[in-house]
């Protein structure tokens, strides 16, 4: 067989109206036409579908047991047609995305509620861990793109800038610097250190003088997680340093941040994806709409 679904249309219309005249009409076609479409409908099943007789139109016994069949592939095709058009204007799908810890925990559940007031039907797995590993999933493609500050990629992995940002110092609110406008990683320094471990002290060593490069890598007390970080600064411990969009956490632990100067250093961020891997529709529009944003939102 070879049915096609304008012949399933005009048997499923015909059906409906109990008249071929308005089938026609309702399908904007001739009755000749749709006559015709029936005939070769019937031919291909092999028996009728409507009886028939000069005052009445009325579905024969195979008829009866063929059409919600037939209603409900019409339907199916309609929800096909409507979840491929979703997907082809980006207001149906899923993203994959990597994002640093840091970043995840902090203005990205902002984000991603903004952006699903645009795109309420879309899936958004987030996947927050460490940079290096980031780095790893977009180049397994398990994740559309990542998120993260700069790093060095494999050959096979392209960044995309997104932002720049400065290092602010973290003092407890009756720290003498509390009500300075800005502080020098000299003076920040002479203080109990508290700082992250892994790469981060490394990677700032390389962008500091070398007397102050040694300090970094020297600190007082190392920490996992920025958030242990700020409830050692509230109690006392020493001080800490952050970017600015973790300005929320610090005012929660009753913590006050200021810029560092001299010199002042900012932190580059990029958006991660894998050489020649395609992304979906509702993908793009994400990623298109992280890096339109204005610099502004992410000092919080």
């Amino acid at each position: 067989m070879n049915i096609s679904l304008r012949q399933l249309k005009a048997f499923v219309t015909v059906a409906e109206s109990g008249s071929f005249t308005q089938a026609a009409t309702r399908l904007h076609l001739t009755q000749s036409a749709l006559s015709g479409l029936m005939k070769e409908l019937e031919s291909q099943v092999g028996f009728r579908l409507f009886d028939r007789t000069t005052r009445q139109l009325s579905l024969s016994g195979a008829g009866v047991r063929l059409l919600p069949l037939a209603v409900q592939v019409l339907n199916d095709i309609a929800s096909f047609e409507d979840e491929a058009d979703k997907l082809k204007d980006g207001r149906l799908g899923d993203i994959s995305v990597s994002v640093s810890q840091q970043l995840a925990a902090s203005f990205m559940p902002y984000f991603l509620a903004d952006f699903k007031k645009t795109y309420p039907e879309t899936k958004i797995h987030l996947q927050d861990c460490s940079i290096e590993q980031v780095i790893q999933q977009v180049q397994s493609a398990e994740v559309d793109f990542g998120i993260g500050p700069d790093r060095v990629l494999p050959d096979d992995v392209e960044a995309t800038p997104w932002f720049s940002l400065p290092f602010y110092a973290v003092v407890p609110k009756n720290h003498p610097t509390a009500r300075q406008q800005k502080v020098s990683w000299r003076t920040l320094f002479k203080e109990p250190l508290i700082s992250l471990t892994g790469s981060f002290n490394r990677h700032l060593s390389e962008e500091l003088p070398a007397d102050l490069s040694e300090r970094i890598m020297a600190p007082d007390y190392e920490v996992n997680f920025l958030s242990t970080a700020l409830g050692m600064v509230h109690n006392g411990l020493g001080v800490s340093l952050c970017l600015p969009y973790a300005g929320d956490w610090v005012r929660q632990h009753d913590l006050v941040m200021m810029p560092l100067v001299e010199p002042i250093i900012h932190r580059r961020f990029y958006l991660y994806s894998r050489k020649n891997k395609s992304l979906s529709t509702i993908a793009v529009l994400f990623k298109d709409y992280l890096l339109n944003l204005p610099e502004s939102m992410f000092y919080r």
